[in-house]
């Protein structure tokens, strides 16, 4: 968000929250509202990866809850019990203690990207 000359304020950022996988587009949305279901999982974030080949792909970032564990083979497999499309499943998994915050106290999936874009996070591979 930022303030237009004119006084107003313009929201800019998340036109879409869509992960273009080699022409496929997901919603990241829809993928963290599965995750959220998982019983281990207090708060999810799913963010672009750069890909080579596909041009992205997806990770998903999640904050577990008290004393709780999650791998990325335990992740797919409770998202396609609860009926996924195998090829949106993430391809990626960082469990992180929180998620950086914007001015507003929205999760920034931009911070958050490039986190993991930088390799500043652990990680673990899935298959998708």
């Amino acid at each position: 968000m930022r303030k237009h000359p004119s006084g107003n304020y313009v929201v800019e950022g998340r036109k879409k929250d869509l992960i273009n996988r080699g022409g496929e587009k997901i919603s990241a949305e829809e993928v963290e509202n599965l995750i959220l279901m998982h019983p281990a999982v207090q708060n999810a974030a799913c963010v672009p990866i750069p890909d080579p080949n596909l041009g992205e792909r997806m990770c998903a970032c999640v904050v577990l809850r008290d004393a709780r564990a999650l791998t990325m083979a335990e992740l797919s497999t409770f998202l396609l019990d609860q009926g996924i499309a195998k090829f949106k499943l993430p391809e990626r998994l960082e469990v992180v203690p929180e998620f950086p915050l914007s001015n507003f106290g929205k999760v920034s999936k931009k911070a958050l990207a490039e986190m993991v874009a930088e390799k500043k996070l652990g990680g673990q591979a899935g298959v998708g």
